[in-house]
């Protein structure tokens, strides 16, 4: 494998210090093969320029506080904003295949959303072959389903990027990017699966929401604006994050296949839409890690961790823009 660990020390961030390359610098063999280790490299970039070599006491505490958030859901749903009430409306209207006219009536009444869904439908990612201006060509470009997933990232993003203090404020856009490309690769990984796409995308968004709480946690029990920075504690951070994710969603009234996903994403013999999310998850994790110039992409993780699809997958998501 290529020297990426080394690329890592020297880190993407200017900001980066020196304390952060003894987690950079640990063993590159993981039990979980190149899952796992794309894992281990993410988290560390992640917390390139603020992790530190915290305590086994401060390590267990977090993770202990954020076990017992996800026995106790509606705790830790207090923690972050709850979905905005216009969203729902909206996509129940999806569901019930409203027309197109009945649609933008709905959509124009938010500027914001307005905006939005013109600024979507003129994006990199529809390559429009002439600029789109009215709310109705941008439906007629995104059909229901990308309007639907247009309207759940609109709702997640406030969560995700919390406005709040230390550690958290510094990677909420970082995991926010993570979560939008997730959302998309595992919506891509789907069909082939045979699992839903706007389930694996509704789960791609949500799945990183418990981690963002243990980021919280984590900048009450740490030095400022710093987060413990061994590979094993974000290996087990990461885990956690997720079953605390899954509880909030079931808690929220989730579907009960997309809070599942989360919760077994990436274990073995799982459920098709466990496998999308984790693909998905993977895939967003490389790009989070090739636009960082932290690996190449032909490095191994990309050229023996991916079939052709998936590596299609990966370049689509460099035209996604947070």
């Amino acid at each position: 494998m290529k020297n990426w660990i080394s690329r890592l020390r020297g880190g993407s961030d200017n900001t980066a210090d020196t304390k952060a390359a003894p987690a950079a610098a640990e063993a590159d063999e993981h039990p979980g093969g190149i899952p796992a280790e794309i894992e281990a490299t993410y988290y560390r970039w992640l917390t390139a320029s603020s992790g530190y070599d915290a305590s086994e006491a401060v390590q267990t505490a977090i993770l202990d506080q954020v076990r017992a958030l996800a026995r106790d859901p509606a705790s830790a749903a207090e923690l972050v904003p709850r979905v905005p009430e216009v969203i729902p409306q909206l996509l129940r209207s999806l569901q019930d295949e409203a027309s197109n006219a009945e649609l933008a009536r709905q959509v124009a009444q938010d500027v914001v959303l307005v905006a939005e869904v013109i600024r979507e439908a003129n994006s990199a990612y529809y390559r429009p072959m002439s600029p789109v201006k009215t709310v109705e060509a941008a439906l007629m470009m995104l059909g229901q389903n990308g309007l639907r997933m247009l309207l759940a990232r609109i709702a997640f993003r406030p969560i995700i990027k919390l406005q709040t203090t230390g550690f958290t404020r510094l990677a909420a856009p970082h995991v926010w990017a993570q979560s939008e490309k997730c959302a998309l690769a595992a919506s891509l990984m789907a069909p082939g699966l045979t699992a839903g796409a706007f389930e694996a995308y509704l789960a791609g968004l949500m799945q990183n929401l418990g981690l963002v709480v243990g980021f919280r946690l984590a900048d009450r029990l740490c030095e400022e604006n710093k987060v413990p920075g061994s590979s094993e504690f974000g290996a087990r951070l990461l885990a956690e994050g997720r079953l605390l994710s899954a509880a909030i969603a079931k808690h929220w009234d989730f579907p009960q296949e997309v809070a599942d996903a989360i919760a077994h994403a990436g274990d073995p013999g799982e459920e098709n839409l466990a496998q999308a999310l984790a693909l998905g998850d993977r895939i967003a994790k490389l790009r989070m890690l090739i636009d960082g110039h932290v690996i190449d992409d032909d490095d191994d993780f990309v050229t023996d961790g991916l079939d052709n699809f998936q590596r299609r997958c990966l370049g689509k998501l460099g035209t996604v823009e947070s």
